[in-house]
């Protein structure tokens, strides 16, 4: 079996005196791991860290072995993004999602080029860009595992104007009007999730993680038996601690 791909890392760990299991996210063949050979020396390390993108080649016996990687670094990021606090813990959370989130082996291309997308955008530094787009890939995310949220009109009026909530049984978009005293039972919606041209105001940040995190947990990760990841709810507190 063997095959190529263009892949993001999400995280490399030491096998044996010489090698690395590393673990990508690859455009046609999902999350997918393989052994690196030679992948603790000084020569392929750096091309092994998080949020690197790299062409591999991977080759097994059987489609359900391990297999092995080889790598060719196609652009640099980690050292960049682990400069600096808000590019790393952005950097972190989206390799522990990734990892947590998604099937072995299914692939998911629209996860992987939105994905490239935002550890771009995390390359410029912008916070509130870069936070903007990683609340989207989170509900892209979400869509692509077949729980997205319907955020086309209101759950209970059938209103396309004026959504400014989501209720949390149904993932479903709210209407200010039809929530009336149930307002502080549902989530706030931010605006830049219904209008990609949309800037967020102050709050719709903090409202976007904690709607796709709440999603994510309770639809993809509670079911198989998996918390939220630490670096997920780290970067829950990044946010909060601007407020």
């Amino acid at each position: 079996m063997e095959w190529s791909d263009d892949a993001i890392v999400l995280s490399s760990r030491p096998h044996g005196e010489t090698g690395a299991i590393l673990e990508l996210l690859t455009r046609d063949h999902g999350r997918h791991a393989g052994l690196v050979r030679g992948g603790a020396s000084r020569r392929v390390k750096p091309t092994l860290q998080p949020g690197n993108a790299v062409h591999v080649q991977w080759r097994a016996r059987l489609e359900e072995h391990l297999g092995s990687f080889t790598c060719e670094l196609a652009r640099a990021r980690a050292g960049e993004l682990m400069d600096e606090r808000e590019t790393l813990t952005g950097l972190n959370a989206f390799c522990a999602m990734t990892a947590a989130a998604l099937p072995e082996r299914q692939a998911h291309a629209s996860v992987f080029l939105s994905g490239e997308i935002v550890l771009e955008a995390m390359m410029a530094h912008d916070t509130a860009h870069w936070l903007a787009l990683y609340v989207r890939w989170e509900a892209g995310l979400l869509e692509a595992l077949g729980f997205g949220l319907d955020l086309s009109e209101c759950a209970a009026t059938g209103a396309k104007s004026d959504l400014v909530y989501v209720s949390p049984k149904t993932g479903r978009a709210v209407s200010k009007d039809a929530a009336g005293i149930y307002a502080d039972r549902l989530f706030r919606l931010p605006q830049f999730l219904l209008d990609t041209a949309a800037d967020p105001q102050t709050g719709d940040i903090a409202d976007g993680l904690a709607l796709t995190g709440y999603f994510l947990l309770e639809r993809v990760l509670t079911p198989h038996g998996k918390p939220m990841p630490p670096a997920r709810m780290r970067l829950d507190a990044l946010e909060s601690s601007k407020s």
